[in-house]
């Protein structure tokens, strides 16, 4: 039986640009500042006068927060902004570069920037720009990934990076200067190779998906020009790559097929699992210490949270979707676990709401006007381009955008948000709780637990063991940062305690 579950938004902020990219710092003593990566296409009638002959503009912005959980209603504080090339991807380090803190940051100039964080206190902290290194001159930096997923020291530190051309580039960055070298480039896909990975139990060996729908493993002793396996399993582009730091032989892959498929890299020819998202998966991450919880962006249908332990132990070919969090009203791409350890539980007024409505009507209701939140815009002519596609699209006051508002199903009467603070860039909470996706997308083959979220299990299990954890999610063409809370209880419906590991991959 699977575990009640709750989920709660806390704070949605407005990015101006689409955001695509979020991130909480890993090291210790810093998990309480989030970055958030956005991606924006100037037309060209913006850029005429800076003499780019038509030619569009790819920007961006970096924004750096802090989290304060004294702080109920406006937690997430703004504390920097740096306007940047368009960011792709970005990642900390999991250990501290140089005694610092470190991000790097991909972006659409094909180069990959490394920046640490200064300053002692939290809330006024500071990232400045260290080193960057070119991957090539008429390239994107798609994904990178650092060497530290298990939080090791002493170890080559390493920075794995893909590009649109299809080639991997493999970083060493030296911390007695600090400074970055590249160490190989190679051809890997004949497409954009979307994602990059190191295994993180042995980081000489890297994975890679592109859009050519190969997923790829790499040996960097050897010869790059032949990867050690080449899998065909997925039917689209492989966007979405993350070796398990609890597990040494697991990996979690996803795709544009909509999958997300689960290895034992002992045997790459069939996967463990494969769950039916219903949606492209452009990210996957881990829990943070929960070793069978993985966190899935899956673009058209919102950001979802797996329970991979019957696949693991009982060899079931499903992960079991314990939570879907549908509040963005666009692509869902940036989702990251926080390691703080949040306080309280979610009451159970707030369990009692199982459905969830869009973000247009839930942010409507808290501050009435604000159309940046709609993707419907009023007599603009607006031009996307989404990481994830090779063309734009225009969208004017006739059309329609080229993400429909995610709708969930009709539920019960939700309560009325708190009062919010703050400006009309930061949102206050929302004071209601989303349970797990019921009866959505039947069709999926995935499996849904039944009872999670509703009255009767919350009553049962208020006083039962948590996994209390923060996720930060953005969405691309409605420019929303979403901060929510997740709890999982401890004891299954039918009276024991989930098993945390099982051994069937050591």
């Amino acid at each position: 039986m699977a575990a009640p579950c709750r989920t709660r938004t806390l704070q949605v902020v407005d990015t101006e640009f689409s955001a695509d990219a979020v991130e909480w710092c890993p090291v210790e003593g810093w998990h309480s500042i989030l970055a958030c990566g956005t991606y924006h296409l100037r037309p060209p009638d913006e850029t005429d006068s800076r003499g780019s002959n038509g030619a569009c503009d790819r920007t961006g912005r970096l924004y750096l927060y802090h989290y304060n959980e004294e702080q109920p209603f406006i937690p997430l504080t703004e504390i920097q902004r740096i306007d940047t090339a368009a960011i792709l991807d970005i990642k900390w380090c999991h250990i501290p570069v140089a005694e610092h803190p470190m991000v790097g940051i991909a972006d659409s100039t094909g180069a990959v920037e490394f920046c640490h964080l200064t300053g002692s206190e939290k809330n006024s902290c500071m990232l400045e720009p260290c080193f960057r290194v070119d991957l090539g001159a008429q390239c994107l930096a798609l994904s990178l990934d650092w060497s530290t997923g298990r939080e090791q020291c002493g170890c080559p530190l390493r920075v794995i990076s893909s590009d649109s051309e299809g080639k991997l580039n493999l970083l060493a960055i030296d911390e007695s200067a600090p400074s970055v070298h590249i160490l190989n480039q190679w051809e890997a896909h004949k497409f954009e190779a979307w994602i990059s990975a190191f295994n993180y139990w042995d980081t000489d060996v890297v994975y890679s998906g592109g859009d050519d729908n190969l997923l790829k493993g790499w040996d960097t002793r050897r010869r790059p020009e032949a990867p050690v396996f080449t899998s065909r399993r997925h039917s689209m582009g492989v966007c979405s790559i993350q070796c398990s730091p609890h597990r040494e032989n697991l990996l979690a892959t996803g795709s544009y097929d909509e999958h997300v498929l689960l290895w034992d890299t002992r045997n790459m020819k069939q996967p463990l699992a494969d769950t039916h998202v219903e949606g492209g998966v452009w990210r996957l991450k881990w829990h943070p210490t929960c070793d069978f919880v993985l966190l899935a962006a899956c673009m058209q249908s919102g950001f979802k949270i797996l329970d991979c332990r019957g696949s693991l132990a009982e060899n079931t070919e499903e992960c079991t979707i314990l939570s879907s969090y549908v509040l963005h009203n666009s692509l869902a791409y940036g989702a990251d676990w926080s390691r703080l350890c949040p306080r309280g539980s979610l009451t159970a007024t707030q369990d009692s709401i199982a459905e969830c409505q869009s973000s247009e009507e839930l942010v409507g209701r808290s501050e009435e006007g604000d159309e940046r939140l709609n993707l419907q815009v009023q007599n603009l002519k607006i031009i996307y381009e989404s990481p994830t596609a090779t063309f734009d699209v225009i969208l004017d006051e006739d059309s329609e955008g080229p993400a429909p508002p995610l709708k969930a199903k009709p539920g019960p009467e939700l309560p009325r948000a708190p009062e919010l603070a703050g400006g009309s860039d930061l949102k206050g909470s929302l004071d209601l709780a989303v349970g797990p996706a019921r009866g959505v997308g039947s069709g999926s083959g995935a499996k849904r637990p039944s009872g999670m979220g509703l009255a009767g299990d919350s009553a049962t299990s208020l006083d039962s063991p948590k996994e209390m954890s923060i996720v930060a999610t953005c969405s691309f063409y409605d420019n929303i940062l979403h901060v929510w809370k997740w709890e999982m209880s401890l004891i299954t419906s039918a009276g024991s305690p989930p098993e945390r590991t099982a051994q069937s991959l050591h």
